[in-house]
């Protein structure tokens, strides 16, 4: 079905996409590829780029690699690395968008403020800091790592010198000499930290908790290297393969947090190669099993904590008065300048703060801050709407394989609809319960849930929201068709048969 009826005076479109990340933009490829063109992509900034666009800190990278950490459907063979830069990153997106010809679909400075569905019109209503918009379908692609978290901290008012988020990196500001103090030691502290430490003065680093962090096995790609991926593209997808199943043996791995512990013999060799000084060696050292927290790759972390200008404070920040800065466990050190390596809020997604069911409630009150949904993929009472990165669909690989499994089941469930004439679709409450306990049962032990830790898996309420708990074999298998049998349908007429 091309057209619909409704009762807006809002233009309307089939589908409405919210976001110009990888998600957002895959999601555009596939509904030109399945023949629908009555749709726009809202963008609140001035290009295309997500995640990758907002973080420009010194040393942003992939942790995945790249031959993985791109659309299997358009690879690229002129990466430079095993691992990509932001940069390289970003551009890939931007060519991929022109060669796939979305621009003309993209609509830049369109920042989502809210979005209503209505039972009377069958529509989803896209309120714009542009104007409003309606649309038969949304796809919600916002992004797990989109929103900073700023750590709520005495005094921070009070501070004298320059702070900003890692996420917000502030070009501007000059740290050759200064006396800086990175909050966190996350994924982003990792990269830029080894990037700042020759030039600072002097580097306080606060760690409440150690990461395990392994070797990054990663080198540049020659132009020969390059060529063979160019003329012979099935090498490759033959380099795709065997990263792909390296990453879901990791994540198979996860399961059990004993095969974790023979794992974790890598990470601490790796750190006992790099870090020399007992003591420093103990601050860094983590007291749970590895996987339990995000796993971290770094040639250059250890080497530049064990310099002479940098302190490891292993502690959270509590108390800032003017430029000195105090730990929970009462050290204390004074900076010009704070980064916050806080990272972003995962467990709880700001666009569920916008999203409002045919209740008029918005996701995030439903919720109370543990998310919950249906394949990860829809949530109760708001039909036509289709959440990527959702509720338990997270795993140890890359995100790529999450994309290209939900965009399989999102088209189909569309293509499903304008065949059968259905107005809307919505996940049956009752699966939705049977399923999330299945999930819930099978995240009790494995890694995640038993591995000793605190993480941002789990939710304010002690409950992992986050993560599938089985392979992505199997995610894939269970994505790559939308069963109308499991949902409620509302038709024009007839009846739909098993598809």
């Amino acid at each position: 079905m091309n057209n619909f009826t409704n009762l807006s005076a809002n233009p309307c479109y089939e589908v409405i996409i919210m976001g110009g990340g990888f998600a957002g933009l895959g999601a555009a490829i596939q509904l030109k590829q399945a023949g629908i063109e009555n749709f726009i992509l809202l963008e609140k900034a001035a290009e295309l780029g997500g995640v990758w666009r907002e973080n420009t800190y010194p040393g942003c990278a992939c942790d995945v690699p790249s031959s993985l950490y791109s659309y299997s459907f358009a690879p690229n063979p002129h990466w430079s690395r095993i691992f990509a830069g932001q940069a390289e990153i970003k551009q890939y997106l931007q060519d991929t968008a022109e060669r796939y010809a979305i621009m003309p679909h993209v609509r830049f400075g369109h920042e989502v403020l809210s979005a209503h569905w209505s039972d009377t019109t069958d529509c989803w209503t896209v309120a714009t800091t542009q104007g409003e918009f309606c649309a038969r379908f949304v796809i919600m692609a916002c992004g797990p790592m989109h929103e900073p978290v700023f750590p709520k901290v005495k005094g921070i008012d009070s501070f004298t010198g320059e702070i900003f988020h890692s996420s917000r990196w502030r070009h501007d500001i000059d740290l050759t000499g200064k006396r800086v103090a990175v909050i966190g030691t996350g994924a982003s502290a990792i990269q830029f930290v080894p990037q700042i430490q020759p030039r600072v003065k002097q580097l306080s680093v606060f760690q409440r908790t150690p990461h395990w962090v392994l070797p990054k096995m990663d080198s540049s790609l020659p132009k020969p290297v390059q060529q063979l991926f160019r003329f012979l593209p099935l090498t490759q997808q033959a380099m795709r393969s065997t990263v792909y199943a390296i990453f879901e043996s990791l994540n198979g791995g996860m399961q059990s947090p004993a095969a974790m512990r023979q794992f974790q013999r890598l990470a601490r060799f790796n750190l006992h190669y790099a870090i020399k000084d007992p003591a420093l060696r103990r601050k860094l050292t983590p007291n749970y099993v590895i996987g339990c927290k995000r796993v971290l790759q770094s040639n250059d972390w250890y080497p530049a904590l064990a310099q002479p200008n940098v302190e490891i404070i292993a502690s959270g920040l509590q108390e800032i008065h003017g430029n000195t800065l105090i730990a929970a466990d009462g050290s204390s050190t004074e900076a010009d300048v704070i980064i916050l390596g806080t990272g972003f809020e995962i467990a709880e997604p700001p666009i569920a703060q916008r999203i409002y069911n045919r209740h008029g409630q918005n996701m995030a009150d439903v919720w109370q801050g543990s998310p919950e949904g249906y394949m990860g993929t829809m949530v109760a009472d708001c039909p036509n709407g289709f959440l990527m990165f959702g509720p338990n669909i997270a795993v140890s690989s890359s995100a790529f394989i999450i994309i290209e499994a939900q965009l399989a089941y999102i088209m189909d469930a569309i293509r499903q609809a304008r065949q059968h004439d259905i107005r809307s679709i919505e996940p049956d409450p009752e699966r939705i319960a049977a399923f999330n306990s299945r999930v819930q049962d099978a995240l009790k032990n494995t890694v995640w849930n038993s591995g000793g830790c605190s993480s941002y898996f789990i939710d304010r309420n002690g409950r992992n929201s986050t993560v599938w708990p089985w392979t992505t074999f199997k995610m894939r298998q269970q994505l790559s068709h939308f069963n109308l049998n499991e949902y409620l349908l509302d038709q024009h007429a007839g009846e739909v048969a098993e598809s």
